[in-house]
This record gives C-alpha cells, sequence and structure tokens, in this order.
C-alpha cells in the first residue's frame, strides 16, 4: 500500500500527510500548540458582496403561487431549526437551534472539544455532515427570498437571531463546526451575501454588521490556521472553497498582500483543477458544479476587490460549463456521476437540485456575456452574481453532439431522444468511485441505465456505492477495479489503454492492478448501441451490471425495460441474466430502491466475451 501512495499521490503528498497527522496528535497531546499555528486577523469591512434585488424579485415576483409557496414554506421552516439538508431531506435541529447535533442519530457533539479531538468518522454520531448542515447557512438564501417575496420582517430578524445564537453557541475554535476550513468558508461566504440583501432594504443594525464581522474573523482564522492540509494534502473542492475563503478575509482585513497571494494561489488552483477540455479534477459532475458556483461568487466580487482572474481561467471555467451542457439532458439533469454529496452551495433559484441549467447559463453570461438557454426561471441564479440585465445578453444557440472529452475522460453519444455516456479515465489524481467503463444511458427524458450514486460517505450502503458493482461496468469473481481504505483512500489505480472515438464507435481497455482487464466496445446502431465487453483475467466468473430505474421484465432473449406500460428499451444477449434489487441515491442520505440486471458468463482460459444490444424504442 505504502509503495502505490507513493507512486500515485507523489512522495511531497505522503510527507506532507503525515505532517499534518504529526500536528494533530502533537495538538491533542500539547493542546498549547495550536497557537503556534494561529494568524492575528481583525476584519474591518464587510461587505464585499453587491446584489441588485430588484430584477430578483421581478422574477420572484413572476413564479407561479406554488412555486412561491414552496420558498415560503422552506423559510419559515427554516426560522424553526427545520432546514432542507443536502438539497432534498428535512433535518430538524430544535428550536432554539442545537447548533452540534446531528439530526438524524440526535446526537450532540460536545462543543468544549478543541475541534482536532473531534474525530472525522464516529459511528454513535453519525454522519459529521448532518451536524456540518445546518451552520452552512445554505437555508438563508431561501429566507431572503422568502423576503423578497413577502417583505414580512420575520425573515430578517430570523436571519440576525440566528446569527447571535450561533455566536453564543460556537466559540473559535471549539466544536464540530470548525473542523473543516471549507464549512467555515462556504458559512461565511452565505452569510455575507445575505447580510449584504438585508442592509440594501436597510434593515440591518451595527450588532448584525458586528456579529457578521466576527463570523468572518472565526471563519478567516479557520482557513488560515490549516490551509497547509487543504492546499497539500486534499487538493480538491476543499482547496478551492479554502482560497476563495483567503479572498474574502484578507479584502475583509484590507490585507492587500494576502489578497494578491490568494488571487495568484486561485489562479493556480484552477489550472490544477479544471482540465483543457473542461473536466473537474474530482471526477464528479456535482464537485464540478459545487467549483464552478464558487467561481461565480469570485466573479462577482471582482469589482469590489479589483483583481481579476486570469483569461486562462476563465477560458477553463467556461469550458467547464460547457462540458456539463454537453453530458446534459434536454430537462437539465445530468449523469449522477462520481461523488455526489447534495451539496448546492447557492440554492438560488426554483429549479430542482438535479437541474444544471442554472451554473451553465451563469457561467457562460459572466464570462461571455451570452446566455445558454432561452428565458427561463434558471435566470435567476445569474442575476444574483451578475451585474447587467440578463435580458439584454446575447443568446447563444449550441447544439449537442457525440464528443470525445479525451482529457477527462468522457465520450458520449447523441441519439433522437437521448444520449449514452462512457467514462474511461488515465487517472493522474485521487478517483473517487469505481466506474471506469461505466455507461449513462438516457432516453426520452429517462435515466434508464444509471449510476447508482453516494448516499453517505459514512454508512455501509454508502461505501458500497463507490465499489465496481454499483456501477454499469464489468467485474470478475470479487475482484475490484482499484483497493480501498476508509471513505476516501482509493489507490492501485487503474489505467487505460486503446482509447478510440468517432461519431458512431467507441473501445478502449481498462487495466486494473487486481488482476484482470476489460475492453469495451460500443457501436452506435440504428436501433440503440452494440455493446462487447471482453474480460480477461485469473477468475471464474465475469458479471456486467446495468442499473435501471424502470421496471424490468426478463424474457428469453434478455430483459425489456418500462416505464409504467410504455416500452423505452431493451437489452438482447444469449446470456443469463439475473435481476437484482439494488438502490440509487440521487440525493445524499436519500435512496431509492431499482434494479440491477446481471449478465453472468463463465471465464474460460481466462477470458470471456459477452456482446448485446440496446434497443430503443421511438
Amino acid at each position: 500500500m505504502i509503495r502505490s501512495l507513493v507512486k500515485e499521490y507523489g512522495v511531497p503528498w505522503v510527507f506532507n500527510r503525515s505532517l499534518y497527522s504529526i500536528k494533530l496528535k502533537t495538538m491533542r497531546t500539547i493542546p498549547v500548540i495550536e497557537k503556534m499555528f494561529e494568524k492575528e486577523v481583525y476584519v474591518k469591512r464587510v461587505d464585499i458582496f453587491k446584489i441588485n434585488t430588484c430584477p430578483i424579485e421581478e422574477l420572484l415576483g413572476s413564479l407561479s403561487a406554488i412555486k412561491k409557496e414552496e420558498i415560503l414554506l422552506i423559510a419559515d421552516n427554516a426560522i424553526q431549526g427545520k432546514i432542507k439538508g443536502f438539497s432534498s431531506i428535512d433535518l430538524d435541529y430544535g428550536y432554539p437551534i442545537e447548533w452540534n447535533v446531528n439530526p438524524i442519530t440526535s446526537k450532540e457533539v460536545d462543543n468544549s472539544l478543541k475541534w482536532y479531538q473531534i474525530p472525522d468518522f464516529n459511528p454513535v454520531l453519525g454522519d459529521i455532515k448532518a451536524v456540518w448542515e445546518i451552520s452552512r447557512f445554505t437555508h438563508f438564501f431561501y429566507i431572503v427570498r422568502a423576503y423578497m417575496i413577502s417583505k414580512d420582517r420575520k425573515y430578517y430578524l430570523a436571519f440576525s437571531n440566528q446569527l447571535d445564537e450561533w455566536l453564543k453557541e460556537n466559540m473559535y475554535s471549539y466544536g464540530a463546526n470548525y473542523k473543516c476550513g471549507q464549512e467555515a468558508t462556504l458559512r461565511m461566504i452565505n452569510i455575507l451575501i445575505a447580510y449584504s440583501v438585508f442592509k440594501s432594504y436597510g434593515l440591518t443594525t451595527l450588532q448584525d454588521s458586528e456579529n457578521v464581522r466576527r463570523i468572518v474573523e472565526s471563519s478567516y482564522k479557520k482557513v488560515l490556521s490549516n490551509f497547509f492540509y487543504a492546499h497539500k494534502c486534499i487538493k480538491n473542492n476543499h482547496t478551492l472553497s479554502e482560497i476563495v475563503g483567503l479572498i474574502v478575509g484578507a479584502w475583509a482585513c484590507n490585507d492587500d498582500i494576502r489578497l494578491k497571494k490568494a488571487y495568484e494561489l486561485l489562479n493556480k488552483e484552477i489550472i490544477k483543477q479544471f482540465l483543457p477540455d473542461g473536466g473537474y479534477i474530482q471526477y464528479s459532475f456535482n464537485y464540478q458544479r459545487f467549483a464552478l458556483q464558487l467561481m461565480e461568487f469570485v466573479l462577482s466580487i471582482s469589482n469590489q476587490t479589483n483583481i481579476q482572474i486570469t483569461n486562462k481561467s476563465k477560458e477553463l471555467i467556461k469550458n467547464s460549463a460547457n462540458l456539463l451542457y454537453q453530458l446534459q439532458d434536454e430537462a437539465g439533469d445530468v449523469p449522477n456521476y462520481g461523488s455526489n454529496d447534495g451539496a448546492l452551495i447557492f440554492p438560488v433559484t426554483s429549479c430542482d437540485y438535479r437541474n444544471f441549467k442554472p451554473v451553465i447559463n451563469t457561467i457562460s453570461a459572466l464570462i461571455d456575456g451570452e446566455r445558454i438557454y432561452e428565458n427561463g426561471i434558471y435566470d435567476e441564479e445569474f442575476m444574483w452574481f451578475g451585474n447587467e440585465d440578463i435580458n439584454n445578453l446575447k443568446h447563444s444557440c449550441i447544439d449537442r453532439k457525440s464528443t470525445s472529452f479525451n482529457d477527462s475522460g468522457y465520450y458520449s453519444f447523441r441519439h433522437k431522444d437521448g444520449f449514452l455516456m462512457t467514462t474511461l479515465q488515465n487517472y493522474k489524481t485521487r478517483p473517487a468511485q469505481m466506474d471506469q467503463l461505466h455507461i449513462d444511458l438516457w432516453h426520452k427524458g429517462i435515466n434508464v441505465f444509471c449510476d447508482s450514486g453516494t448516499y453517505s460517505y459514512a454508512t455501509d450502503i454508502g461505501k458500497g456505492m463507490a465499489l465496481t458493482a454499483a456501477h454499469n461496468t464489468a467485474k470478475l469473481d470479487d475482484k475490484e477495479q482499484m483497493k480501498k481504505r476508509e471513505p476516501f483512500l482509493i489507490y492501485d489505480w487503474t489505467s487505460s489503454k486503446n482509447i478510440s472515438h468517432s461519431k458512431s464507435s467507441f473501445t478502449g481497455t481498462m487495466i486494473s492492478k487486481n488482476g484482470y482487464q476489460h475492453t469495451r466496445d460500443i457501436q452506435k446502431a440504428t436501433s440503440g448501441y452494440t455493446v462487447i465487453d471482453k474480460v480477461s483475467g485469473d477468475g471464474k466468473f465475469c458479471e456486467i451490471y446495468f442499473h435501471t430505474p424502470l421496471r424490468v421484465r426478463k424474457d428469453s432473449g434478455g430483459v425489456r425495460l418500462y416505464k409504467d406500460e410504455e416500452l423505452i428499451c431493451s437489452l438482447l444477449t444469449e446470456n443469463i441474466v439475473e435481476i437484482r434489487k439494488s438502490y440509487r441515491s440521487l440525493h445524499y442520505l436519500k435512496k431509492e430502491e431499482i434494479s440491477c440486471i446481471i449478465i453472468k458468463n463463465e471465464m474460460k482460459e481466462n477470458k470471456c466475451s459477452n456482446e448485446l444490444l440496446i434497443k430503443m424504442e421511438y
């Protein structure tokens, strides 16, 4: 294992990760050591975010009565400590709010403990992300939007009171809410945005300003004191978030030297994390949207900081939005690919969580001054982060087509009423799931063959969803594509070879260090797709999986898939087919039962070959 970590993660990563472990152990033994990593800061200003509420008010006023009532209901619940967690599930933190409780397990974190004394994974407490969720203050977006709709002062009072209560219960640097610099950054950003809205209406008091200042100060201190870990060890969306935290904190402290250095760090990190063709370093569309929304905020505050990110950074961000557009269903959804923790850090539209139109449209408008879609409720996101009237922007009509994203390892085919995507990476950075050569099929607005998702990083169901059998690919006996330890440490990465893609075909080979190879050949046919899988390695049986939310009916030639009574497609094969119960998670901590179609092949002379036809109904 150590050899693999050194080879794949690099000597600097192993060294820095070891240093960080030593730091934590030392602080637990000699708590006073923590002061060595602290930096003195003093926040002088908090008006970094400027907003024009008029167009947002107008759009919110045009929403249907049902949409308005939904915003008001979510906001009213949030006043009482009941929030929409992870964009999907109701989490009740009580009233007054218990800021250090996991509402799912009802277990509380001792907020007299220093952050480094609290474990990341505690089976009794449950998923610590559930503790953190309310302290992100994402629910403030519903509260301020509810005020824009109703002009009811109770929403401002809830904002003001919750700031006051949070500060009383969360003293720096004690408790779970100071464990993570990313959480501190998101808390700081969301509070600053909400504060700017209520201030624009003349509602805020000097006490509000002081509370905001104190939260920005403690959040900035947290990021500064532990940025080494995000920068040298995590190297993903946490790093991006915390650099944005450095930008906000430096501006708030009127520290031009640190501000300039933070922007320099950000430009370097964008180049590291966004691939030339638009892919994102974490191999996850949810985290890709997360990163793009962060960039919306960065672009929106450039007039205040008087610093722009580079044109190179803007080009990479624009390419990233385009990749999501090309792999998008007409309704706005994308494959549930990679880790999905339910994060929608800026829920500033009435679109569904799974709709990626708001972020794609906003990035295009911010960088190119052009909108991707016709007018819609997704325009609200641009109104929060843009300085222009979106109705004056040119509409740029872009066709979706069969596409190769070779840097990122995504390959797609477009057919009438849908598309197919497959993945094959040659990993240069840490993978998240065992999903090489996964197939995602969309037809008639339905995710016919789907990714299982994530559910939770801290549960057995969630851990299983990261493994090979949770994806639409092949598996030899009990061999996984890679080795995995703890929720996030994957090693012995696969490699790839012989990749070829055209408008009508794809072929590529995944090489596993666990002793097998998988070659998948996809041919676009008149009625669908022909898929040929070849697996070689030391084993007895090969299984090929297809997960589907549709009703499955088995017959002599394979299976047929139905939505209600409508036949959507058929999967035709001569090999043995089994149907098992499975799960998928479209939202964090939320799952639904689906079916897993398993095609079984016997290995002969350490090889097997399987051909099937995915026949679409038009």
